[in-house]
């Protein structure tokens, strides 16, 4: 053990070489290598974001990976077979799809993107709605949630609230799951917090994949998977102040986290054991139980943020347990 500067003792590790598990498929290792340099640097570890105050920075940022964003999921839509149309509700962008095969008319799935609380609308959302209306069958109202610089915190939780009471219009709340990756998991629990506060029903169900719903960033895998995360390989402290705007990062609309959640509806959330958000997802599967409310969880081997780019057989049966969940809730 060594000792840290605010006296608390803490644990010394010699450096090391960490190799990628055998356990995991081909496809998933090969996935893994692809991010990691001849040197074994971590390649997202390059990437250095502005300040919390350089707008004009992250503005520039921001215009280049959302193309990047755009690009990626596209090339993991291939060819959707959904059709979809951009409407507004209040100040929400909403990109609804419709699948070519509509299984459940009275069905809907709303979908709110990942990308650290900055990135991944436009285009990258649009496919994402297809994506979910294919997988399930089912309308998909994928969110565009406004983002900073120039939109921070409230905005994107707000756009939440009016696209939950878009699909509430058109369906009964037992008819809509509701799901977010990433910080997208973050605005959809703060989003049922705000409608169940203002005394809106819950919908049956909720879908949390490696939710980001501590911007304090306090979970033991803040310090434990630094680096091993090879997707996400360190603090988003800088997004994280960027999107809250000078609220308290432990406020429950902001990390939802260390909200009340009764009442919450069943939830299924997903991780893997090299993700840096492990312990906000292992955390919330607990608060989430201590509230009383039905909550799954599935923990993936060697799985980073993300998963592993959607071609393996990992990413595939993480899919069929989505599917199965969710098929569940509105078959009930």
């Amino acid at each position: 053990m060594t000792t840290i500067k605010d006296g608390k003792r803490a644990i010394a590790i010699p450096a090391r070489t960490v190799p990628f598990p055998s356990s995991i498929s081909e496809e998933a290792r090969t996935a893994l290598e692809r991010l990691v340099g001849e040197d074994g640097a971590v390649l997202n570890a390059a990437f250095v974001t502005p300040g919390p105050d350089d707008h004009d920075g992250w503005l520039r940022m921001k215009a280049a990976v959302d193309g990047q964003y755009a690009n990626a999921l596209k090339g993991l839509a291939g060819r959707t077979q959904s059709t979809v149309e951009t409407i507004t509700a209040g100040a929400a962008t909403i990109h609804v799809a419709t699948p070519s095969a509509l299984k459940r008319p009275d069905c809907a799935y709303i979908d709110f993107h990942g990308g650290a609380l900055v990135f991944g609308g436009g285009e990258a959302c649009r496919a994402g709605a297809q994506m979910q209306a294919d997988q399930h069958g089912v309308l998909c109202y994928g969110v565009d949630y406004r983002m900073p610089p120039e939109h921070p915190f409230p905005a994107a939780v707000e756009d939440g609230v009016s696209a939950y009471r878009h699909a509430l219009e058109r369906h009964g709340p037992k008819h809509i799951v509701v799901g977010g990756r990433s910080a997208g998991g973050n605005i959809a629990v703060a989003t049922l917090l705000r409608a169940r506060d203002e005394g809106l029903p819950l919908p049956a169900g909720l879908v949390l994949l490696s939710p980001q719903v501590d911007l304090t960033e306090s979970g033991d895998s803040f310090a434990t998977h630094q680096l091993i995360d090879v997707v996400l390989p360190g603090t988003l402290r800088s997004s994280n102040l960027l999107y809250a705007n000078g609220a308290d990062l432990a406020q429950p609309y902001v990390s939802p986290l260390f909200a009340d959640l009764n009442g919450f509806p069943p939830t299924f959330l997903q991780s893997g054991t090299r993700d840096l958000f492990l312990s906000n997802t292992v955390r919330m599967h607990r608060a989430l139980r201590r509230a009383g409310a039905s909550a799954e969880l599935h923990v993936f081997e060697g799985m980073p943020h993300g998963g592993f780019g959607g071609a393996t057989p990992e990413d595939r049966e993480l899919q069929e347990e989505i599917a199965r969940f969710v098929e569940r809730l509105w078959m009930n």
